[in-house]
């Protein structure tokens, strides 16, 4: 069976490897699952899953690999007739236990009590020793402890049945296919990673301050700067027109960006990248910034990511003169070949899904200028294109 579980894993496309499973048979000889499904199941999944985004694929492959289990504890717990208590309170219950049972007045007394309690009681009660609740005293209920107990609700034997969480896959919500969010984003783009310290040292250097204690033989305090991460981004943002659609998904992406680099400068544009870009739509007439200043600007080292869903004429692309908006000296092609030339990695992110693409021609013209560097705003697409960034 685990050897099944294994092999699903990896068809599902969670990237397990043998170390891993072995380190789950290890943790199973140890004993350290408790022999309860859900305890193997927090077990395994903290051993086998490293991307949060495969959670929910992990857990489909539990549900039916290990589906019957739950059902088997289940039985263990299973509700026993009341004249077989009887008669195993004769056979196997002290003189001291069979005193505490007739304490209420018998069995018999303890059901009519139960009865009663029932129809007083209006809601849930937590605690206590009258009421029939959970976590408290009382005769009656759940989770609790009473020797003249009888258990009502407690849909889970606490030792033997297992809640079956891996059907709530409360984690679904990372796997690749499903609609983008703020905080998906984030995942996405922390492969976007390079920490360095920069800025005034305000950080305590725990390591060097215990070595230079020691050193020294007293007190010797130091400080570092503190660890952000180094990668600089540039963002160009189509706006307007066809754009309308997809404002959603740009300002998640544009507001997780935000969070994640320090270094990050972001300009508009529409359609197509000209010899002008802006930084506020309000006054994208009156306030404007050329873009020979944006590449003479920001370094070469510069990440640059345009977002767009490169639908247009194909003449906005290809010839002078050829914006809706203004008239462009030169075509678009020649500043998309001027910024991709300045900054080696860069990609674009695409709205529209990647299976239209073929369908509109300034789509594939778009993608060719950006050397194939094309790909849908998507989380699997995202993870290709920060893959493609940090070569």
């Amino acid at each position: 069976m685990f050897i099944t579980f294994f092999s699903e894993l990896k068809s599902a496309g969670v990237p397990v490897t043998l170390r891993e499973y072995l380190a789950l048979m290890e943790a199973m000889d140890a004993d350290l699952a408790s022999r309860r499904i859900e305890d193997f199941y927090y077990l395994s999944r903290a051993l086998l899953v490293k991307d949060e985004r495969n959670l929910d694929k992990f857990d489909r492959v539990f549900g039916h690999v290990f589906k019957g289990l739950d059902l088997m504890a289940e039985a263990l717990s299973a509700e026993i007739p009341e004249e077989w208590l009887r008669k195993l309170t004769e056979k196997y219950l002290t003189e001291e236990e069979k005193k505490q049972i007739e304490a209420l007045g018998g069995l018999d007394k303890l059901m009519e009590t139960l009865k009663k309690r029932l129809a007083e009681q209006k809601g849930r009660h937590q605690g206590g020793s009258k009421w029939i609740g959970t976590g408290g005293t009382s005769p009656f209920g759940a989770y609790g402890y009473n020797p003249e107990g009888i258990r009502i609700g407690q849909d889970t034997n606490r030792n033997f049945r297992a809640v079956k969480v891996w059907d709530k896959r409360e984690f679904r919500d990372f796997d690749d296919d499903v609609e983008l969010g703020t905080r998906n984003i984030k995942v996405a783009l922390r492969r976007l990673r390079k920490f360095a310290r920069t800025g005034t040292a305000d950080e305590l250097d725990l390591d060097r301050t215990i070595k230079g204690t020691a050193h020294k033989g007293y007190l010797d305090i130091h400080m570092r700067p503190e660890r952000h991460n180094a990668v600089k981004v540039l963002l160009f943002f189509d706006v307007g027109g066809s754009m309308d659609w997809h404002i959603k998904a740009t300002e998640e992406l544009f507001s997780a960006a935000r969070a994640e680099f320090k270094h990050m400068e972001h300009f508009y544009f529409h359609n197509c990248l000209y010899e002008r870009v802006w930084k506020e739509n309000r006054r994208r007439w009156q306030e404007t910034t050329p873009t020979f200043d944006v590449m003479h600007k920001y370094p070469h080292d510069y990440k640059v990511i345009f977002v767009g869903d490169a639908a247009m004429s194909p003449y906005e692309i290809a010839m002078a003169g050829g914006s809706v908006e203004h008239m462009n000296e030169e075509a678009g092609a020649v500043w998309m070949e001027r910024i991709t030339r300045t900054y080696p990695a860069a990609v674009w992110l695409n709205p529209v899904p990647e299976g239209e693409w073929d369908y509109t021609q300034s789509i594939r013209m778009m993608k060719q200028l950006m050397g194939g560097r094309m790909y849908p705003l998507t989380l699997d697409g995202l993870d290709r294109a920060m893959r493609e960034l940090v070569r």
